[in-house]
This record gives structure tokens, C-alpha cells and sequence, in this order.
């Protein structure tokens, strides 16, 4: 990489813009997801299995917001020397909440899919112990994936340093992005697609455009477009910044724009906590609304089973 290209000017606007976008997004969604871990723990009379995905989101949203500070501050100053393992140690807290956000909201879509497209092996697939042990196999995985990395974050400077800023070469391996493009992003979006989609066509097919089929069908497009339109742009980003490190982009213009588009493709995937918290109360009224559902869709097919054997 050439030396001589300047990204002052980046840096400038993001020291405003970052501002403007973190804080509405740390006061409303630490806010909201608050409020709906006191529902769920407070007021709910029992435990679901979507109570408790959505419990295990709220916790992976909050571990993303509580950095949020700390990166505001970080964007107007540079950090002493020696705080170097704190710096590492909220970064890596900000993917674990990235990453474990990703994977919970891979397992609602998968056990809405399962609830819909198999009511009869709903009953043995679906229970509160089996989402429970679920959500503590996404935590172990999140934690065992960031933590090799926690103290290569930052560049091993022995002065002032930017946190949150200018990973070190580590990280931009091409094993480390491989890994985050392919099973941090691409494979679990890919399962949230699929399992949207035949949900949708199962819940259109037995609902028989009913009310609350549409009612459902929009809220499942609703969560998906709250999983894709914050997730995306940040890997796009990401492969992109890693395209510069391998020398495969060099000119100094397409680099400075791509250096733009990450940190602001970084800033707007936090907006994720505000959706995934607006979310919460249509996925309980999905889970409500679609027992209905459920119970047509195994009548139907108990009418058809008795029409084949007769």
C-alpha cells in the first residue's frame, strides 16, 4: 500500500457523524432492550421458547450497545498505551454482541420454521430446556471465536493509540475474514433466507390468506429485512477493507472511500438493537397469532393422512 494517501478528511466527518448516529442509537436501544428484558423476566407467566431467544438477543444487543460509549470517545481522542487490554477487551465484547445477535436470530428463524413447516415434530424438537441449551451453545461459540483475538486487536503501538481503529494486520488475514465472511455472515444469513422463505409459503398455503397469515407473513418480512439491511453492508464493507490490504485495491481514491463506507457501514449495523427490541413485540404476536395456524395445519394434514388410508 502507498503511504502518501491521506485520510484526514475521512476521519473529520467521522468524528461528527459517528456522534450523531451512536448516540439516538445508545439512548433508544438501551432503552428499549431494558424494557424488554424486565417484560420477559418480570411479567411474562411462563417461559417459552421464543421468550427465551428473545431474552438471549436483548443480552447479545446490550453486550453491542455498552462499547457505544467508549467508541464515542475514542473517535475525538487517543487512548494512553496502557489501556490497551481494556481497548481489546470492549472490542471484543462489541462482536461477540454482533456475531451472537446473528446466530440467536439464525435459531428464532430456524424454530419459527420448525413450529410452521413440522407441527408434528415440533413437539420433540421444540422446548424451553432444548432453546435454553441452544442460546448457551451460541454464547460458548461467541466467546471461544473472539476470544484468540482479544489481545491482536489493536496495532501493538507503545504510545498513544485510536480504539476501535486501525486493526492490526492479524486480523486482516486472509483465514480470520474467510471465517467471518463465510460462517459469521454468509451462512447463517443464508439459513434466515431459506427458513424465512418456506415459512412464508407454509404459513400463505395453511392460512389460506387469511388476516392473520398476512399479519405473519409481513412480520417475518420485517424481521428479515431487520437481520439484512443492518448485517450486509458491514461484511460487504469488510471485504472490501480486506481487498486493500492485500494490495488488490491500491488506488488512493477507491481507499479512501471504502475506508468511509466501513466505519459508516459500522456505525448504521448498530441500529440493529433499535430493530431487533421494535421486533420483540411483533414476534410474540406472531407466536400468539400463529397457533391458529399451527393447529389448521395439523387438521389438514390429519384430514389428509385419513383420506389416503381409507
Amino acid at each position: 500500500m502507498t503511504s502518501n494517501c491521506s485520510f484526514e478528511e475521512v476521519d473529520y466527518v467521522m468524528k461528527y457523524l459517528e456522534l450523531a448516529i451512536y448516540i439516538p442509537i445508545f439512548l433508544i436501544g438501551l432503552s428499549l432492550n431494558i424494557i424488554a428484558l424486565v417484560v420477559f423476566c418480570l411479567f411474562l407467566r411462563r417461559w417459552t421458547e421464543t421468550t427465551i431467544y428473545m431474552t438471549s438477543l436483548a443480552l447479545m444487543d446490550l453486550l453491542l450497545l455498552l462499547p457505544l460509549p467508549f467508541k464515542m470517545h475514542a473517535t475525538n481522542h487517543c487512548w494512553s498505551g496502557q489501556f490497551q487490554g481494556f481497548c481489546s477487551f470492549l472490542e471484543s465484547l462489541y462482536f461477540v454482541g454482533m456475531y451472537g445477535s446473528i446466530y440467536t436470530i439464525m435459531c428464532i428463524a430456524v424454530d419459527r420454521w420448525v413450529a410452521i413447516r413440522h407441527p408434528f415434530k415440533a413437539k420433540q424438537l421444540r422446548s424451553p430446556k432444548v432453546a435454553r441449551r441452544v442460546c448457551m451453545v451460541v454464547w460458548v461459540l461467541a466467546l471461544a471465536s473472539v476470544s484468540p483475538t482479544m489481545y491482536r486487536l489493536p496495532k501493538a503501538d507503545q504510545g498513544n493509540f485510536s480504539c476501535f481503529h486501525r486493526f492490526s494486520d492479524n486480523v486482516w488475514s486472509p483465514l480470520v475474514i474467510i471465517c467471518v465472511e463465510v460462517f459469521g455472515f454468509l451462512a447463517p444469513a443464508l439459513v434466515v433466507v431459506c427458513c424465512s422463505i418456506q415459512t412464508i409459503c407454509a404459513l400463505q398455503q395453511s392460512g389460506q390468506n387469511s388476516p392473520k397469515s398476512r399479519a405473519c407473513v409481513k412480520i417475518i418480512y420485517s424481521s428479515l429485512s431487520a437481520f439484512l439491511v443492518p448485517f450486509t453492508p458491514i461484511h460487504l464493507a469488510i471485504l472490501l477493507q480486506f481487498l486493500v490490504h492485500q494490495k488488490v485495491i491500491e488506488d488512493c481514491g477507491s481507499r479512501t472511500s471504502i475506508s468511509l463506507f466501513i466505519q459508516v457501514a459500522m456505525c448504521l449495523g448498530n441500529i440493529s438493537c433499535c430493530l431487533d427490541a421494535l421486533c420483540y413485540y411483533f414476534i410474540a404476536h406472531e407466536v400468539r397469532s400463529t397457533k391458529h395456524t399451527i393447529r389448521l395445519s395439523l387438521s389438514q394434514r390429519r384430514g389428509t393422512l385419513s383420506s389416503v388410508e381409507v
